[in-house]
């Protein structure tokens, strides 16, 4: 008896010990792939740095009616920032435009989620990371945070609750953060500009409880804004 529980403890032990290794490797990719994305994409690493809060904070608080563990909070943060990593493979000359897209180009442009979905897919081959807990959030992340609650989004048109929760707080913090922030082609939005846009956008694009979830937390919303400015040099 006392053999095998011997044996069972060891088991236990080498588990935990893989699963952090992992999770070490999976940090480590996420910072590389992170990196990529930077080199490339226009915006900048305080706009990763706020979404990235502002989707914890939606987490946090859609947790306590939805019975969400500290996991899945935690997981929504560490791989919201790779919601765009496809556009590393959009060509520069879209990617970069500052006027708007064509037609043609918005076409072009909306490739980069299953772009990202096979590189996150091959990530996972090539370091194996298979058996990272979460994992499919990290997929779901990257694959639909621009599908719409009414089913007129994109790669594959789902709607509603079939759209991953995940995918949708990450979709209204990518959104809002994009509304305040200045562009090329705009000034910052003020924050009830913002949350007014959003308001009337949840009536059918996005979920109305991430909207309500981010609302409730003006002030946490305002510390990161001011935590986190936005400079030339990202």
């Amino acid at each position: 008896m006392l053999a095998d529980l011997d044996v069972m403890a060891h088991m236990v032990t080498l588990l935990v010990y893989n699963e952090r290794a992992r999770v070490r490797t999976l940090l480590a990719t996420i910072k590389s792939a992170l990196d990529i994305t930077h080199s490339r994409d226009p915006e900048t690493g305080s706009h990763i740095e706020r979404m990235s809060r502002y989707a914890r904070i939606i987490a946090l608080e859609l947790a306590q009616t939805k019975r969400l563990d500290e996991q899945f909070v935690e997981h929504v943060y560490l791989f919201a920032p790779l919601h765009d990593i496809g556009k590393i493979k959009i060509p520069d000359k879209i990617l970069l435009k500052e006027d708007k897209l064509t037609e043609n180009e918005f076409e072009i442009m909306k490739t980069h989620s299953l772009e990202g979905e096979a590189l996150i897919e091959k990530l996972i081959e090539n370091y194996g990371l298979a058996g990272v807990s979460h994992i499919h959030m990290l997929k779901n992340i990257v694959l639909y945070h621009h599908e719409a609650m009414d089913g007129s989004g994109y790669p594959k048109g789902l709607k509603g609750a079939d759209i991953p929760l995940e995918s949708r707080i990450v979709t209204v913090a990518d959104i809002f953060d994009a509304l305040t922030s200045k562009r090329p082609y705009k000034e910052a939005w003020s924050n009830d500009k913002a949350f007014a846009k959003l308001d009337a956008m949840a009536q059918t694009k996005i979920d109305p409880e991430c909207v309500a979830a981010l609302k409730k937390h003006l002030p946490e919303v305002q510390k990161i804004q001011s935590t986190y400015i936005e400079n030339p040099y990202g």
